[in-house]
């Protein structure tokens, strides 16, 4: 069996999530992560709304990782990953009431997260939610000091890589029939933002 990997951020932020996804998505039924990393967040978030049909998606060097964390759990309502890097074509045509992503929009590059909103648009059904969980920047600025030292941090690993400035998530957004609904403040300087599809 495949060793499970593992995300100690997705343990401490899993549980502040569950408070805003399981009234979020409450009625939703099938869900798309993008991103799903380890298989962490798809493990507990199902496991924690059984009403949601929870597909996991990512590119395809982190499959075994996330099979591993779903073979132990023997969840009903999580699917095997499907292949998706967000700057290549879609495979799939399956629609959804709900696309969540965590952690992804400051280790994309922006091109990549344009891609990813142009995805979401497409994958939405009307009506359907999108929930993106990360830091932002608000207004052009960092909200802490923390978070500037982080996107330093991105800034020397990748020069692509970088904390986003919210209002440009909304443009993309709004070019893909999305507008933003809600922002959640999230522990240790992190928010998750919500749009609507129209």
């Amino acid at each position: 069996m495949a060793t499970r990997p593992n995300a100690p951020a997705s343990e401490r932020n899993k549980e502040a999530i569950l408070e805003v996804l399981s009234d979020e998505l409450r009625d939703c039924r099938a869900i798309l992560e993008i991103g799903s990393g380890t298989g962490q967040h798809a493990i507990f978030f199902a496991s924690q709304m059984s009403w949601l049909s929870w597909q996991t998606s990512d590119r395809l060097e982190n499959h075994v990782g996330i099979n591993a964390w779903l073979v132990d759990a023997n969840l009903d309502n999580v699917n095997p990953p499907l292949q998706l890097d967000v700057l290549e074509p879609v495979t799939f045509g399956d629609k959804f009431d709900a696309v969540f992503s965590a952690n992804t929009a400051h280790i994309m590059s922006i091109a990549a997260v344009e891609c990813m909103f142009r995805i979401v648009g497409e994958r939405l059904n009307d009506g359907g939610k999108f929930c993106l969980y990360g830091p932002f920047n608000l207004n052009g600025s960092f909200t802490s000091d923390s978070n500037r030292d982080f996107d330093l941090s991105l800034k020397s690993r990748d020069p692509a890589m970088g904390i986003r400035d919210l209002e440009k998530l909304d443009y993309f957004a709004a070019a893909n029939g999305m507008h933003r609904a809600s922002l959640y403040a999230m522990p240790a300087n992190n928010m998750i933002a919500v749009w609507h599809k129209n």
